[in-house]
């Protein structure tokens, strides 16, 4: 008679195998299409995510409809690894992401960024020159600052009380604080009297190159990634029980593989 577990087990896996097919066909498509360093970035992952669940998949579904145990113990093995690595990471992603947010300007409609008042890992990691030479790749490739240059007749009152993005407001613009004349969205003058402020962004700024070299900038991106990190680690959350409840069910597969196949083995004892 066949068991309800291992039923189950043999369906999530099918589908899980069906899923992941055109993930992976996904990644080798974009392999061959990419052309900017943010597809070229995306590629490996997502190859590397098809391969893990189409093998991972096909052990847990032949290890449990043709009770072949030893597959079945890799896939828990493989399952149990998941669920405390998914765990660790959505620990790890509540705590680096507890830090950070943006400051109220006055009589703005828009918020701005410092770099520190976000976690240190974090800041190291946008700190560092190879890495951050492609996330401002990917920002220039997304033509982030495309929609504030269209605005070209816009005045600076009507400017100021727009509601930017974190990312438009750190990368696509100065900071307030360095007080310099606005002539539009992505073009600002330095001021008559040189402003006071230490900050090293009012040097860095440039009507070719924008602010997307300025610690505001930097700033904008971890702000961004804070909240698509914690958006992550609820769904992972859910997902944690999902996998706990397909390894239970997993479990019970494998103990069924078990005693079917030590069955003819005490069955034939005197």
């Amino acid at each position: 008679m066949v068991r309800i577990s291992n039923n189950l087990v043999g369906i999530l896996n099918l589908v899980t195998f069906i899923l992941s097919i055109p993930i992976l066909g996904g990644g080798i498509w974009l392999s061959t299409r990419a052309s900017t360093d943010c597809e070229k970035f995306l590629e490996k992952p997502i190859i590397a995510l098809g391969v893990f669940l189409l093998i991972v998949s096909l052990a847990g579904f032949i290890g449990a409809c043709f009770r072949v145990s030893w597959l079945l113990w890799v896939y828990l093995l493989v399952m149990f690894l998941l669920i405390v690595l998914l765990f660790c990471f959505t620990i790890f992603a509540f705590v680096v992401t507890n830090k950070g947010a943006g400051k109220v300007v006055s009589g703005r409609g828009y918020k701005e960024y410092k770099l520190g008042d976000y976690s240190n890992w974090l800041q190291k990691r946008v700190n560092d020159q190879k890495n951050w030479g492609k996330i401002r790749s990917c920002l220039q490739d997304s033509n982030v600052c495309k929609s504030l240059s269209e605005d070209t007749n816009e005045d600076f009152q009507t400017y100021i009380k727009k509601s930017l993005s974190p990312l438009q407001s750190g990368c696509c613009k100065p900071p307030s604080e360095c007080n310099l004349t606005y002539v539009n969205a992505t073009v600002w003058n330095p001021p008559a009297t040189p402003s006071s402020s230490t900050n090293p962004d009012c040097a860095t700024w440039s009507n070719e190159k924008l602010c997307f070299d300025c610690q505001s900038c930097k700033a904008g991106v971890l702000d961004n990634l804070k909240r698509d990190w914690k958006k992550v680690a609820v769904i992972n959350v859910i997902f944690l029980i999902f996998l706990v409840i397909v390894y239970s069910i997993g479990c019970c597969a494998f103990r069924n593989n078990r005693e079917d196949n030590a069955y003819p083995r005490w069955k034939g004892n005197p």
